[in-house]
């Protein structure tokens, strides 16, 4: 059982550290571009200490178009809280159908056919 929840967790929190490298720096926008380049570097090799491992351990029980698809799908979810939260963004009714379209694609990615 673990072997299935441990990548979905991996993946979670490097996609919090994914989140922040990528647009946690457009709440600063008066920020040096040059520095907000070097400090999403910096957090980028977070997300990287539990991307790598997330789909190493992933690959056991999932193919890896399963363990993409799961990764966009956890990127969706916590980027919606993050842009939500963070910077203060509404979020909008298009945003949860697309989302919704997403996950049925997914669906058809972990469908046995």
């Amino acid at each position: 059982m673990i072997r299935f929840i441990a990548p979905i967790l991996l993946l979670t929190v490097s996609n919090i550290f994914m989140t922040f490298a990528w647009y946690g720096h457009l709440k600063h926008k008066s920020a040096a571009l040059w520095a907000v380049i070097l400090i999403s570097w910096g957090i980028a090799f977070f997300e990287y200490c539990f991307q790598v491992p997330a789909n190493r351990i992933g690959s056991y029980v999932y193919s890896a178009a399963q363990l993409k698809t799961i990764q966009e799908i956890i990127t969706l979810v916590v980027f919606s809280f993050f842009s939500v939260l963070y910077l203060k963004e509404e979020f909008r009714w298009n945003y949860l159908v697309g989302f919704i379209l997403i996950v049925f694609a997914a669906f058809f990615i972990f469908k046995k056919w």
